[in-house]
C-alpha cells in the first residue's frame, strides 16, 4: 500500500510543478469614452471575444476625454487595477465644443495625455496599446464617409459644409503611438472601411436606439453595431499586436 501510494506521489509532482509555474492570466483594461462603453460601445463585445481565463474589465465611461477621465480619478483606478495590457480610446469628448473641462488640443495636451497615460501603464508593469476612434457614421450626398471628414451640404442635418474635427486627434493618436512605439489599432480607418463597404442604408443597423426615430445616433452603437465592430479591434489586434493576439478566441 504505501509503495502504491508513492508511487501515485511520483505521478503527481510534475504536474503540481507544472501548475506552479504556469504564468498568471493577462488583465485587460478597456479605457475611453461611450464609444467603448458598456451599452453605447464595442467594449463589452470585445470582451466576448477575448479566452477562456483572460480577465478583463471594461472602464470606459460615456461622456470623457483623455482630460476628464483623469481629472474625476477614473485613471487611479485603471493602475490599481495592475492589468496586463490597457487599450486606450480618446477623441471624441477632446473635440471643440465639448467644453473646457473635456476639450484638448489635438496637436498639444490631447497628445500630452496620452504620452502620460502610456508612460503610467508602462511603470506599473503594464503594455498600453492605442486605438483611433471609432467613425461617425455621416454620410456624404455620394454614400460615402468622407476621409477627411467633410460633410455634404444638407447631409444628415448639416445645412452646410461643416468639418468633423475627429481626424485631427485620429492623427495624433497615430503620431503619439510611432514616437511611443507602442501598438496602434487604426479602428478609425477600418470603421469607415467597413461603413463605406456597406452604405447608408444597411449601416443603420448599426446605430443606436434612440426616442426619436427622426434623430439617429450616428455615433453610438446598437447591440450588432458593437459585435462587428469588436471584430475589426480583434483583426488589428491580430496584425499589430501580436502579443496580445493571444489572448484571443
Amino acid at each position: 500500500m504505501k509503495s502504491r501510494l508513492l508511487a501515485l506521489c511520483a505521478l503527481l509532482l510534475p504536474a503540481s510543478a507544472i501548475a506552479a509555474d504556469a504564468p498568471a492570466a493577462d488583465k485587460i483594461v478597456l479605457v475611453g469614452d461611450s464609444t467603448v462603453a458598456s451599452k453605447s460601445g464595442w467594449g463589452d463585445a470585445f470582451i466576448q471575444l477575448l479566452a477562456p481565463g483572460v480577465e478583463a474589465k471594461n472602464l470606459a465611461l460615456g461622456g470623457r476625454s483623455s482630460k476628464s477621465y483623469r481629472d474625476e480619478g477614473h485613471w487611479k483606478k485603471v493602475l490599481e487595477a495592475k492589468p496586463t495590457w490597457v487599450l486606450i480610446q480618446f477623441g471624441h469628448n477632446d473635440q471643440p465644443g465639448k467644453g473646457e473641462k473635456r476639450e484638448t488640443g489635438a496637436k498639444t495636451s490631447f497628445r500630452d495625455n496620452l504620452v502620460r497615460y502610456i508612460a503610467e501603464v508602462r511603470a506599473a508593469g503594464g503594455k498600453p496599446v492605442l486605438v483611433t476612434s471609432l467613425t461617425r457614421r455621416n454620410f456624404n450626398a455620394g454614400g460615402k464617409i468622407d476621409p477627411k471628414h467633410l460633410l455634404a451640404p444638407g447631409t444628415e442635418g448639416q445645412s452646410e459644409v461643416a468639418q468633423d474635427f475627429l481626424n485631427d486627434y485620429v492623427e495624433a493618436a497615430k503620431a503619439v503611438a510611432a514616437d511611443q512605439k507602442v501598438p496602434l489599432l487604426d479602428l478609425n480607418a477600418r470603421s469607415i472601411e467597413q461603413m463605406n463597404q456597406l452604405g447608408p442604408e444597411k449601416a443603420k443597423a448599426y446605430d443606436a436606439k434612440t426616442k426619436d426615430p427622426a434623430k439617429p445616433d450616428k455615433t453610438h452603437l446598437s447591440p450588432k453595431g458593437a459585435e462587428e465592430t469588436a471584430k475589426l479591434v480583434a483583426a488589428e489586434i491580430r496584425k499589430h499586436a501580436p502579443e496580445l493576439a493571444k489572448d484571443l478566441k
